[in-house]
């Protein structure tokens, strides 16, 4: 164990010392000591007040440094470690599509064909449905808009598409042609959700320890809250480091519900850049263009605002990642978000490199340009369009 001291705060921080590189490789082929990762990750923290954060980096394709930063629960001064369970948030995404990409290369499921020819009745005469009665461009949305986010629902119908705030209306309805722009939608992937279940015969979780969980080891990962997790498990903290309330999931939710920690979702990652699971074409598929991203913000997902500002990566969509252009080759990045939860994990394929970061502060995301660029050399992800704006520029 290091303690590291800055602007008076003590990070206890926990590795897993056995097998560790001491020498992290970037992408532009320079190296990084440990050391200096530590001391790059202890000094962010103490400067944007963030809580806990766990971190892991691949290289060729395998982790090669994972480590955990700061407290699990700051009110009670409990520290994070690299077996604490913290919530994925929208990690949730991508592994949901890897495993709906399984069942479309098993045949039970085409990417292009309408979901609803799926299902036992009309999806209008399901309850979570119903609002879209009148509206019948619910029969063009297919597997493949709802991994793209091209289905036209808003983020989630609780929330305004347009502003991102509570809406008490919580009407669902469709904002554009299905298939035809980009806007980011967990209530797409929750109607993929229904319709994977169906062609399967399993809920979620069971499919997801089928196909992932149980090969890749990750036992200290669920869809569903566990009685296992309660030994060892983060709270979410606000901009001020107080301690909230933890929700523990019940249901299973390919868009928002895994519970995971880093060690365990550096597993999936692994298996991900190391080609298991899926096949050749699936895997290609996965991270291949499948919509233009032009937006200027990521959220609210709704919106008429555009931008040229990405078209250098040319930023796109594929199935279930946000995917980019590099000097140094592919890209593949997915983001988790919630109150008290922001995660990032990108993946530059061509180099066998990764970077995880998963926090459970408000004030995460404050200093992830930072983490990426001097960790790893990535100066490439949109951290404009993600609104990932710096502690020093608020």
């Amino acid at each position: 164990m290091k303690i590291a001291i800055s602007a008076g705060i003590i990070l206890f921080c926990f590795a897993l010392a056995f097998g560790q590189a001491q020498q992290i490789k970037q992408i532009n082929g320079n190296k990084i000591s440990t050391a200096e990762v530590d001391r790059i990750v202890t000094d962010l923290m103490a400067k944007a007040k963030v809580t806990g954060l766990a971190l892991s980096i691949l290289n060729e394709n395998r982790t090669v440094y994972t480590k955990s930063y700061g407290y699990k629960n700051k009110q009670k001064n409990e520290l994070l470690d690299n077996s604490t369970v913290l919530y994925g948030a929208s990690f949730s995404k991508a592994v949901f599509a890897f495993l709906t990409l399984k069942v479309v290369e098993e045949g039970l499921l085409d990417l292009d064909k309408p979901l609803f020819q799926y299902l036992d009745k009309p999806l209008t005469d399901y309850e979570d449905y119903a609002d879209l009665a009148g509206d019948e461009r619910w029969k063009l949305i297919t597997a493949r808009m709802c991994l793209s986010h091209t289905t036209g629902f808003p983020n989630w119908r609780f929330l305004n598409a347009r502003t991102g705030n509570f809406d008490a209306n919580g009407k669902l309805a469709i904002y554009f042609q299905p298939g035809t722009k980009y806007g980011y939608s967990g209530e797409g992937i929750k109607l993929l959700q229904l319709a994977v279940e169906k062609v399967t015969g399993k809920n979620l979780e069971e499919l997801a320890a089928e196909i992932l969980f149980k090969p890749a080891g990750m036992n200290r990962t669920s869809f569903v809250w566990q009685e296992s997790f309660e030994n060892n498990f983060a709270y979410p903290h606000n901009s001020n480091e107080e301690t909230q309330g933890k929700k523990k999931k019940k249901k299973a939710d390919g868009a928002g519900s895994l519970q995971t920690t880093i060690a365990d979702y550096s597993k999936f990652i692994e298996f991900v850049m190391q080609n298991k699971v899926l096949n050749k074409k699936m895997r290609m598929m996965m991270i291949a263009p499948q919509i233009e991203i032009a937006s200027k913000y990521q959220f609210p997902t709704i919106s008429d605002e555009t931008t040229d500002e990405n078209k250098t990566i040319q930023l796109s969509h594929g199935l279930g990642w946000v995917v980019l252009k590099t000097k140094y080759g592919r890209a593949f990045f997915k983001a988790g978000h919630d109150d008290g939860w922001q995660n990032y994990n990108i993946n530059f394929k061509d180099k066998g490199i990764s970077i995880i970061i998963m926090t459970n502060s408000d004030n995460g995301e404050s200093i992830f340009k930072e983490l990426l660029e001097k960790i790893i050399g990535d100066t490439f992800t949109p951290w404009k369009w993600e609104r990932y704006t710096p502690y020093n520029m608020k």
